[in-house]
């Protein structure tokens, strides 16, 4: 993507509108805080493809394929750190801050991507942020070593935004801090999306809460998220759709049902999320945290139709990690099994309006939940341009493999002077409904059947990297990823880092 688009143009201008918001110190006093870094990569990659650990859930920030090098710049102000007494934290009533990061790749495919420039306004326990960020959403054990959230993964890069939100849990004022909550409300800018004519726009908005007071060993967590594309709903109902931009953003706020004219009743848009669920528990030594999230997309869930599907994890924590003990040491370990098989397909599922989930593809939008070519959720759903030639696939789907059985494991610690983490999964996959024996669904209908079926493979990726502090402000590191299996293309990667901070 390059930095003259059309949406990287609304991302600097919500940023710089954030910034001019709380513009009113000196230009030394507003820089005096401000963290940069600059970073140079070398990276190998065979079969002309980037392996998948190597480029999912990057943000968008990936090396071309082949030799290359990297240039990347960042510079950050963070919210200004905490004081901590022994009774409570205390912070700055009104604070600030903003980031960029911007990635020059040389090789193969010649690039320059802005991959954040975001600027932030916090007023107690609420932010206003504009711009491109990188965000997730989801209930995670840890989204570093997660195989990804099913809405918003950190896959691809971020969407231009404005956003009020409370970004950590907030103790509401009774009961002595028993419930916490937080959530966002956000409008955002797609630009064109292939399937619509004109600019597209994305809402998104969730709201999670934590029952357990500060001291608790147990804590108990729940939430949804809900985010849409919408815009430009004449492409698709033609001159009689009847409502205003703010009219449809009403509906879509709400999930509500809008019928025209000659046209079935639907819902607005490409609505997607995920119902969360998760509890945690603080040993002496250890933490452990139970989560699960809840797949929807077109509306089976409501019903508890496709509630096989979906993420289940657990993250440990160590309690210990920041001690200065030397050699070996563990950090978190995570496991993760994810299910997106059933997706109330099956002829024996309960019956709903909408059929099979189909999770992220879409009719109207018709490179479904991507946005600039990867996915937006979790990577292991397969866009046609990264499997490997030969698999069956509908014409009209831009993800051919969403049908998916997967074990992921996550492991992050130290060895004397090297911080190193890895990911490791191993998946079965089963192409979609569509390419299957029974066919897409809609009620109780049934689509006609096809001889392209795709026939079911296991892939296996592994992914290690490692970093070490030096003098000055030094960094090196590294990061090796290897593909085997036959959904992806066979390939082994690895890049060699150095990092000056300022």
């Amino acid at each position: 993507m390059n930095f003259t688009s059309q949406t990287t143009t609304k991302t600097l201008q919500l940023s710089l509108f954030i910034l001019f918001i709380i513009n009113t110190k000196t230009t030394a006093q507003i820089f005096d805080k401000v963290k940069t870094e600059a970073e140079l990569q070398a990276t190998g990659t065979t079969g002309n493809v980037v392996p998948f650990w190597m480029r999912s859930n990057q943000y968008g920030s990936v090396p071309t394929d082949g030799a290359s090098g990297s240039f990347i710049a960042r510079a950050y102000k963070p919210y200004s750190e905490h004081i901590k007494t022994d009774s409570s934290t205390n912070r700055k009533l009104v604070d600030w801050g903003f980031g960029f990061e911007g990635r020059a790749n040389a090789g193969n495919n010649s690039s320059l991507t802005l991959i954040e420039a975001y600027a932030k306004l916090r007023v107690g326990a609420f932010q206003l942020k504009g711009g491109r960020s990188k965000d997730v959403m989801g209930l995670n054990g840890d989204t570093s070593l997660s195989s990804g959230n099913f809405a918003i993964s950190g896959n691809a890069l971020g969407i231009p935004k404005a956003e009020i939100s409370i970004p950590e849990y907030y103790a509401i004022p009774v009961l002595q801090g028993l419930f916490s909550i937080k959530g966002n409300f956000a409008h955002g800018w797609l630009g064109n999306v292939k399937g619509s004519t004109g600019n597209n726009y994305f809402h998104q908005k969730s709201l999670y809460m934590r029952i357990g007071k500060p001291d608790w060993r147990l804590k108990l967590y729940g939430g949804f998220n809900h985010q849409t594309f919408w815009g430009n709903e004449k492409d698709l109902y033609g001159e009689n759709f009847d409502l205003s931009r703010l009219q449809t953003l009403y509906y879509v706020f709400l999930g509500k049902t809008y019928k025209a004219k000659g046209v079935g009743s639907s819902k607005l848009g490409n609505q997607l999320g995920s119902i969360d669920l998760g509890a945690e528990y603080n040993f002496d030594n250890f933490k452990i945290m139970l989560y699960r999230q809840n797949f929807y997309d077109v509306g089976a869930l409501a019903k508890l139709a496709n509630i096989a599907d979906g993420l289940n994890g657990v993250s440990i924590t160590n309690n210990h990690q920041n001690s200065k003990s030397s050699g070996f040491k563990w950090k978190k370990v995570l496991f993760e099994f994810f299910y997106s098989k059933d997706q109330a397909g099956y002829p024996w599922s309960k019956k709903t309006k909408s059929g099979d989930e189909d999770y992220y593809n879409n009719a109207f939008y018709r490179n479904g939940w991507s946005y600039y070519g990867p996915g937006l959720g979790n990577p292991l759903i397969t866009p046609r341009s990264d499997a490997k030639e030969g698999q069956a696939y509908k014409k009209s789907d831009y993800f051919i493999n969403n049908r998916v059985v997967a074990i992921h494991l996550g492991f992050q610690g130290e060895i004397d002077t090297w911080e190193f983490s890895t990911k490791i999964t191993h998946s079965w996959n089963y192409g979609t409904f569509g390419t299957s024996i029974y066919g897409n669904t809609t009620g109780n209908k049934t689509s006609p059947g096809t001889s392209n079926i795709f026939t079911p493979v296991q892939q296996f990726s592994v992914y290690l990297e490692g970093l070490k502090e030096l003098k000055k402000n030094y960094r090196i590191g590294f990061a090796t990823a290897l593909d085997q299996g036959k959904l992806l293309n066979n390939s082994f990667g690895a890049s060699l880092r150095l990092i000056k901070g300022f």
